[in-house]
């Protein structure tokens, strides 16, 4: 017969113990204090351990790998940031609040960012509340972000350095301002970086979400979200070009499933909330103030630095080619979506009614070979490429993407006007002022 573990005998909840009654408590009362501060002794020992375990997972690099310096996921939980107080909260009204008849509040995530930024502006500049908020992570140089950064505070629009994992912070931020709208573009970009730093996409792509959505939920009234979802849930998709009725269950990277994944999220927080959700999927973003990590901001600074760039193509010579949509078309894109939202239906977190529940491409239509995008930026340039032609490698890379957008032009008014001839000569304007003179490194 098993002995009884003497940790049976403390309740499950608080109260007062009661001792076992059995005849060999009776007769064994020293043997029984024994065992008590033993179990007692023990049950601290495992506790310790146990805590130590999770201090380990979440504040250790794992260590199947060396540490990294640049994992979003660690440091965001390393660091502190500063917020609160009544300047703070005085900067985060006045940055908010509409100035406009018809204006609109709204919370921009990852408004340091490439897109983020350009909305932000956009916003302010037509009259609305805006309020940022990003973790400058250095996934990329952040001092590009903080310069973003600069260029909202001169609009007006103040950012807040948090994360969106901080329940507490986001709280806060509700508090202070009744939000009619959320802008959420804050994520772990990139396709290939997921390779190297997988965690850093599940803490921000899904965990982040999620913590934005469950204070969404419970704030009263709710506000209409806007996300940023991506053309790379398409995946191994072959049918062209690619429609919202598509097959999305077939992820070619882990940046692609966890966007499928906030897709997912945001259906049952829709469904069991009330929170009205309109997800985007962006194809392939250009412009100024863009994102380093991108093929035509790399392939510009390695062309005007002499290096060798590498142009993939697929077998038997394939054409790899993007559906380029310039960041103007793309801000005109979520500006109409937010426009379109329709407002929450839950209070207090309870649905009270059907909420909207949208998905929609933001493309340009017109998908360009990489080798063509090469060769417009050589006459922009005027300098030669030194190409080198390689395999397309299974990183998380798709052979192409082609955006069908006649749900966005039916139901958002969309419509894209930006070839991309005429975008890349406004980026290498903006590219070679910033970088003018090494002032700033490219890299």
């Amino acid at each position: 017969m098993k002995q009884m573990s003497h940790l049976d005998n403390i309740p499950s909840t608080p109260g007062k113990f009661k001792m076992d009654k059995s005849p060999f408590i009776h007769h064994h009362h020293g043997r029984l204090r024994w065992q008590w501060h033993s179990s007692l002794a023990k049950l601290t020992f495992w506790s310790f351990l146990f805590l130590g375990l999770i201090f380990l997972f979440f504040f250790r690099s794992p260590s199947s790998s060396s540490p990294l310096p640049s994992d979003p996921s660690r440091r965001s939980l390393r660091h502190t940031y500063s917020w609160g107080g009544p300047a703070w909260e005085k900067r985060v009204r006045s940055s908010a609040r509409v100035r406009s008849r018809n204006g609109i509040s709204v919370l921009v995530t990852g408004a340091a960012g490439f897109v983020g930024t350009h909305v932000s502006s956009a916003l302010k500049r037509r009259g609305d509340g805006v309020l940022g908020l990003d973790n400058f992570n250095d996934y990329y140089d952040p001092s590009l972000k903080r310069a973003r950064q600069a260029l909202l505070e001169r609009t007006g629009v103040f950012v807040v350095d948090g994360d969106i994992n901080d329940s507490d912070l986001l709280k806060k931020l509700f508090e202070v301002v009744p939000f009619t709208h959320v802008m959420h573009l804050a994520a772990q970009a990139g396709v290939r970086y997921a390779m190297e730093n997988p965690s850093s996409y599940v803490h921000s792509n899904i965990a982040g979400l999620v913590s934005l959505l469950e204070v969404c939920k419970e704030v009263n009234p709710q506000p209409a979200i806007v996300w940023a979802s991506s053309s790379s849930v398409y995946g191994l998709n072959s049918k062209v070009p690619f429609s919202e009725r598509d097959r999305t269950d077939q992820p070619a990277s882990l940046y692609a499933a966890t966007k499928k994944a906030g897709e997912e999220i945001a259906h049952t927080y829709n469904h069991i909330y009330g929170l009205s959700l309109t997800g985007l999927r962006f194809f392939t973003v250009y412009g100024p103030w863009g994102r380093p990590d991108m093929a035509y901001f790399f392939f510009t600074r390695d062309i005007l630095k002499g290096k060798a760039i590498s142009i993939f193509e697929a077998a038997n010579h394939g054409t790899v080619a993007r559906d380029f949509t310039y960041i103007d078309d793309i801000v005109k894109g979520c500006l109409a979506a937010l426009d379109t939202a329709e407002k929450s239906t839950g209070s207090g977190g309870k649905k009270k009614g059907r909420a909207q529940l949208r998905v929609f491409n933001l493309g340009n239509t017109s998908p360009v070979p990489v080798s063509d995008l090469v060769s417009i930026l050589e006459r922009l340039l005027k300098v030669k490429a030194k190409r080198n032609i390689m395999k397309l490698p299974r990183n998380g890379d798709v052979q192409f993407t082609h955006a069908n957008i006649s749900l966005a032009q039916r139901e958002l008014g969309y419509k894209p006007t930006t070839d991309l001839q005429t975008g890349l000569k406004k980026f290498v304007r903006w590219y070679l002022s910033y970088y003018s003179g090494g002032k700033k490194a490219a890299g």
